[in-house]
């Protein structure tokens, strides 16, 4: 949320072992790891699978060291010795996303028996195991026959991801309850169809818009056939809440802009049935009568990822006059240049309970590094730890001052595929050497699951 906001956060601990308060979280309080399909599960061109737009991007050489998501984490034929990772970490939840390409080759049409019968696998095993599976219908990998037909730029995607949700609920809502229609649609759009970031061109169509709304209206499609075939279900959508400050005070609007996108875009229709009021002069020549009845569905819960501020500044020749800023001097940062500001995710979490009014799970949290063994050959990444630690305080702070949070889930249970930055970045509690697919739990996979156990003990004992 903006800078200026009155914040009271849990203070920090100069220990990076230390754990942070818990007393204010319920003792039901859902603690998770939380992965994506292309990120992990590698197999891009076994049993049936057709390409997805990221295996389009890799093999065109557009992502950092030449990196694919070809074999990424092997988890489609390791999933078991990472399910034993969840067991052994005491998670209770994992909020995975299923491959669209996987179960639809062509997007559409003919299932792929073999594709469906991976993630019956996945998800008996953790059942067996006692986990709870959360899953995603989309976490970016757009089937690339889709993409070919417009993806999101076409109002006929709606009618597309609607068969394919009314597919994954008919096949796994006897075993699935909890289901998220969309990861972070944020960033795949302001990211992808029109780049919002990228120099202005008024040219073409407006793509860029267009694929916000029929990804709004994709959502609303999604719940309605998830309901209509999942009794009981538990629904929610991801969003990406980072809060978007200005640079330099000269800069103001043009954070409130990347706001009202970045922030609000998605979860404003969702939960409310109107866009940002900076967002609805360009939506308009989209809207049909009644979209926005489409778009707002009941839902059950606000899924929420977060890892810091983004600063932002005016730039006149960007599409939409704004574009990423200089950090202030000091500013505190991860290994990967992210901004830290444990108390902007207190913030967060107390106004979208305000804003939204239901139960908040933040599905990510984490912090991406350069994770090396050292000469013992053990993982030693006491940043994460300190990060966690700090964002775990100020999530209960946040509960002893109102916010309605009920899980936490860490970004990620293993390093993974990180999109246009490869295999240069590593988020996971669980380190992945990658040439041997050997997992390696790191420092901050023991003081997670020594976390979980000590919250789970308070519970225990009142």
């Amino acid at each position: 949320m903006p800078e200026g906001k009155a914040a009271n956060t849990a203070p920090r601990s100069e220990e990076p072992l230390a754990r942070p308060r818990l007393d204010a979280l319920p003792p039901d309080f859902t603690w998770g790891v939380s992965t994506s399909s292309f990120q992990i599960e590698g197999a891009t061109r076994e049993d049936g699978r057709g390409p997805s737009v990221w295996d389009t991007r890799g093999a065109k050489g557009l992502v950092a060291n030449g990196d694919t998501g070809d074999v990424a984490c092997d988890h489609y034929h390791r999933y078991p010795e990472d399910i034993a990772l969840m067991r052994r970490l005491g998670v209770t939840a994992y909020r995975f996303s299923v491959a669209w390409p996987r179960l639809l080759p062509e997007g559409r049409g003919a299932p792929n028996a073999a594709g469906l019968a991976f993630y019956d696998r996945l998800i008996d095993a953790l059942l067996a195991a006692g986990i709870e599976p959360w899953l995603c219908l989309y976490h970016w990998d757009m089937p690339q026959a889709l993409d070919d037909l417009g993806g999101w730029a076409s109002r006929d995607v709606v009618g597309w991801f609607a068969d394919y949700a009314a597919l994954v609920a008919g096949r796994y809502g006897d075993r699935v309850k909890r289901f998220a229609t969309f990861n972070e649609p944020s960033i795949f759009t302001l990211f992808g169809p029109g780049a919002a970031f990228a120099r202005s061109d008024a040219t073409g169509p407006d793509t860029f818009h267009a694929a916000i709304h029929h990804v709004n209206l994709a959502h609303g499609a999604a719940v309605d056939a998830l309901r209509a075939r999942v009794p009981k279900a538990s629904i929610g959508a991801i969003h990406n809440v980072q809060g978007c400050v200005p640079s330099t005070p000269a800069d103001a609007q043009a954070a409130q802009c990347c706001e009202a996108y970045w922030d609000w875009a998605f979860p404003d229709p969702q939960c409310l049935g109107t866009y940002p009021p900076l967002l609805q002069a360009a939506i308009a020549p989209h809207m049909q009568a009644d979209d926005l009845v489409r778009i707002r569905r009941p839902l059950d819960w606000f899924g929420l990822n977060h890892y810091g501020p983004t600063y932002i500044r005016a730039d006149a020749g960007a599409r939409l006059g704004f574009n990423f800023g200089d950090q202030p001097q000091g500013t505190p940062q991860t290994p990967i240049g992210w901004a830290v500001r444990p108390e902007g995710f207190r913030d967060t979490l107390l106004e979208l309970t305000r804003r939204y009014r239901m139960p908040i799970y933040v599905t990510e949290n984490g912090l991406g590094g350069h994770d090396q063994p050292d000469a013992d050959g053990a993982i030693v990444d006491d940043a994460r730890i300190g990060y966690l630690r700090d964002h775990v305080g100020a999530l209960n702070a946040a509960v002893a001052a109102g916010a309605d949070v009920r899980g936490y889930f860490v970004w990620s249970l293993l390093d993974n595929f990180e999109w246009d930055s490869g295999y240069g970045v590593r988020f996971g509690l669980t380190y992945v050497d990658y040439p041997t697919q050997r997992r390696i739990p790191k420092a901050s996979f023991r003081w997670y699951h020594d976390m979980i156990a000590a919250a789970r003990g308070r519970s225990h004992h009142g």
